[in-house]
């Protein structure tokens, strides 16, 4: 069972978790293996892997980026470990800001760098923004998958250059 099925929810990359979570509550406490504590060892072994399962679900879409990357995975789309080649001109983009992070004075870098990379994050998210916000399996074709995934990869490279920013700042 797959975490959509799971939620009885379509299969979609991105989750309204405010509108989930009664329901996740109500299933929580449904499944909550101390509930199960009189039953007999398989009983309380399945409500501990639901439960579990649950709860693992829960977090992923809780995370946008980890629940399009669980969408990926589940299509065979990608893979755990996966060494994605990015387009050249985006890798010298890249490189170009991590050469400033390296060249610039901590203060200067945080002012000047984050707005470049926050630009440089619409840019990656603007051709897929329909497809994540509105999302319809099966409606959506492996194609339109693939361009998620280039995003996903890209957004993934920004973000570690984020947080090293934070971490100066």
């Amino acid at each position: 069972m797959n975490y959509f099925e799971l939620f009885d929810i379509p299969v979609q990359l991105k989750v309204n978790t405010a509108l989930l979570s009664k329901k996740f509550f109500a299933m929580s406490k449904q499944f909550h293996p101390d509930y199960f504590a009189s039953e007999n060892e398989q009983v309380q072994a399945e409500a501990l892997e639901k439960s579990a399962l649950l709860n693992k679900a829960w977090k992923t879409f809780q995370n946008p980026d980890a629940t399009i990357k669980y969408v990926l995975l589940e299509k065979g789309l990608l893979e755990e470990e996966e060494k994605y080649e990015l387009p050249p001109d985006f890798l010298m983009e890249v490189l170009e800001i991590n050469e400033a992070l390296m060249d610039a004075d901590e203060q200067d870098v945080v002012t000047k760098l984050k707005p470049t990379i926050e630009n440089l994050q619409s840019e990656i998210y603007e051709p897929v923004i329909e497809m994540v916000e509105n999302y319809k399996d099966g409606a959506d074709t492996e194609k339109e998958l693939l361009q998620v995934k280039e995003y996903y990869y890209k957004k993934k490279y920004l973000d570690r250059i984020l947080k090293q920013l934070a971490g100066m700042a």
